[in-house]
Order: structure tokens, then sequence, then C-alpha cells
């Protein structure tokens, strides 16, 4: 039987610097696990987490630095592109890291993120072809580093990951794009509009695994999820969460209805 060793394979796909090869290796090693391979453990802890590979562009700014660029054009249009295909690159990375970096879990748990990943590569190969039909190229325009900034300060706790990154800076993506979908329609770019409902459509299963391994944990700890959620938040983002929110697409992703109504009482 075919086998891998599942932190291995996550540290090559993290380390991969070239977007194509970090795609292809993903693709690689999520058809393995879907066909059944036999999965190593690996052993030992995991490095410090650094940097993940990444071409030397896009060139990475505070993310007040960049520019607001009207969806009426077509340089917004393909400006908007890139941002979105810029998450999804850094999504592979943050799907492979939770792989990597948290150890001890159950086998659920590594075949969901690799799951994620895999998804993400194809969302971000979907979104390269369709900036170079825009004349464009990964790396044209800036772009943050808000999502790794996130992961590195949840790198020492399961538990913060999930909640931090699935349940909020990714979910964000639930509530915004649907309002950039009617922009784009309404400007006549439905090619544009056809990729990003297939990645709307999808984001809501990989929030909803935050979600579900986040009151895992709760229970692992034996803490309850929404003060706990909400103690994270204050810690982490004082401001509160910025809405309005997708609140259909958030309870299909795991979020209830009476978090919801607290989240909107200290909505930003």
């Amino acid at each position: 039987m075919t086998a891998f060793d599942r932190s291995v394979a996550a540290r090559a796909c993290l380390d991969a610097a070239d977007p194509a090869t970090k795609c292809a290796l993903t693709r690689h090693y999520a058809e393995l696990a879907a066909q059944g391979a036999r999965v190593d453990l690996g052993a030992g802890a995991p490095d410090p987490i650094g940097e993940p590979g990444r071409p030397e562009r896009p060139h990475l700014v505070e993310p007040r630095a960049l520019p607001q660029r009207p969806l009426s054009t077509p340089a917004g249009r393909a400006a908007l592109v890139h941002a979105v295909a810029h998450i999804e690159f850094n999504a592979i990375n943050l799907a492979w890291d939770a792989v990597y970096r948290f150890r001890g879990m159950p086998d659920a748990f590594y075949a969901d993120w690799i799951g994620v990943a895999a998804d993400e590569a194809r969302h971000f190969t979907m979104l390269q072809a369709r900036l170079a039909d825009m004349g464009h190229a990964y790396g044209d325009f800036d772009a943050h580093n808000g999502l790794w900034d996130m992961a590195v300060r949840t790198a020492g706790s399961c538990l913060e990951r999930m909640a931090l990154v699935p349940r909020v800076l990714e979910a964000r993506g639930l509530d915004v794009t649907p309002p950039m979908i009617a922009k784009l329609r309404a400007a006549g770019d439905h090619d544009t509009v056809a990729v990003l409902e297939v990645i709307l459509r999808e984001e809501v299963a990989h929030v909803a695994a935050g979600s579900r391994w986040f009151a895992w944990c709760c229970a692992r700890e034996g803490v309850e999820t929404l003060p706990t959620f909400e103690a994270l938040l204050a810690r982490h983002l004082p401001a509160g969460l910025r809405g309005p929110f997708n609140l259909e697409a958030r309870l299909l992703a795991g979020f209830t209805a009476e978090e919801m109504q607290r989240l909107g009482g200290v909505a930003a």
C-alpha cells in the first residue's frame, strides 16, 4: 500500500515557493490521502513557525497601503481577483500548517485540512487563470500578509488557530463575497462571478471544519465554546468583528443563532 509521512508532506507543500509546485504537491498528497494511502504520523515536535514558501512577488505591504480601486474599471476588477488569489494562496499554507503543526489530533482532523488544502489550491489555480484572461499574473499587485500573521500568533494552540483563522479571517470571506459578486455582475464580469460563486460555496465547508474542530478542542480542554470564542476575540480583536454578516452562510458554517446574535451585538 502507498504510504506517506503526513508531516513530511505538509512541510514540502509549505516550503514550496513556486505556486505551480505548491499546487501540484498539494494535489498529489491530497489524491494519495483520498485514495486511502496509509499515512504515517511522523515523529517529534514541529519546527517553530516561520514564513512559508512564496514567490518574490507580490510585494507585501500593510493593508492600509493597498489602494482602493473601483470594480467598475478593468484594473479594479483585476486587483480584486489578485487579492482573492493571494488569500487562496495563503489558505493553502494555512491548511498545511494545521496538518504539520498540531500533533495528536484525530485522523479526521488531518483528512479535513488536507482536503481543504486541495480545494484552496484549486481555487488559486482558477483565479490565476482568470487573472491571465485579464492580462495579469499573480504578483502584479501588492498584497498584505494578514492571514499568515494570525497563523503565527496562533501557532501554539490548535484551539486558538481554529477559532481565529477559519472562524474569523476566513469567515469574513462569507460576508464580503456576495456583495463583490453583485458588483461584478453589475459590471458585466460574469466570468469572475462564476469563479467566486464556486469559492463561496466551498468556503462554507472550510469554515465549518474550523467550527467543528474548535468545538472539539474546547471539549478536550473542558471549556465552553461561546465564552471561549468571545474571550479570544476580546484578546486578539478588541474592536470586534466587522459586519454586516452573511447569516445564512455562517449558520451553515457552524455558527449558532445565539453566537450570531451575540456577535452582531458587538460588531464594529
